[in-house]
């Protein structure tokens, strides 16, 4: 190529690079609801809404967590099951649902109450300036699930399951998403089997629940301080 050939394809690029004002840098990547990716975090995915100062809210309320099994889980547990008597049943998916979800409200109750503690109210319905938690575990998945049997039943695995935390942050008096936290964690794999079953499996999920309101109080602790040395 003639240094005349390689003159003009850098020109032509230079006047791409003014005219796409591509600079060889992603646009950040934004939800659904015009939420933009945070970079670096200790969670899987944040999201937050631009321009959004956390520091203004001065109270906090926490929305019951809702729980929800991964898609066809109970029919693929019981397509396994031999023993019409230890068969899942809806009654086992409800019972499972609200302990799960109970436990969960209770760690990021916890988290929020650990000193210094931020203020909580149970009720903000009425257009108070209140941040909004509302978290939701979805797409729940327990290997071996205690059917509470009368027979002696074991399972041995590796792996008690997995499941995904979505967490909202509302603005209580718009409703306004400001963020949204997505974070998948699946249980701790042994590289020999063990039995599993109501009690270690209540383990696990504690732990990962643990992990995910102790992570979310750190960074929630970190958010407003860092809006409000900006001021």
């Amino acid at each position: 190529m003639t240094m005349g050939a390689i003159l003009k394809t850098v020109s032509l690029a230079g006047i791409a690079i003014l005219i796409c004002g591509c600079t060889g840098t992603a646009a950040p990547k934004e939800s659904f609801d015009g939420l933009v990716l945070q970079p670096d975090t200790k969670f899987g995915e944040v999201y937050r809404r631009p321009g959004v100062d956390l520091s203004e809210y001065r109270a906090y309320g926490l929305e019951p967590c809702e729980v929800a099994f991964k898609k066809n889980w109970m029919r693929d547990q019981n397509s396994s099951r031999l023993d019409l008597g230890n068969r899942v049943t809806q009654k086992d998916v409800d019972r499972i649902k609200d302990a799960l979800g109970a436990e969960c409200g209770k760690y990021f109750r916890a988290a929020l109450e650990k000193a210094p503690p931020y203020k909580l109210v149970d009720s903000f319905d009425n257009g108070e300036q209140v941040l909004v938690l509302h978290p939701s575990i979805i797409d729940l998945d327990i290997t071996a699930p205690d059917t509470r049997t009368t027979g002696m039943q074991r399972t041995y695995t590796t792996q008690t399951g997995e499941m995904t935390l979505v967490l909202e942050l509302l603005d209580g008096t718009t409703g306004e998403i400001l963020v949204r936290i997505v974070d998948r964690q699946r249980s701790r794999e042994t590289s020999w089997l063990q039995w599993t079953n109501a009690v270690t499996n209540q383990a696990e999920a504690r732990r990962v629940l643990g992990r995910w309101a102790g992570q979310f109080r750190q960074a929630l602790d970190t958010a407003t301080a860092d809006a409000g040395k900006a001021q």
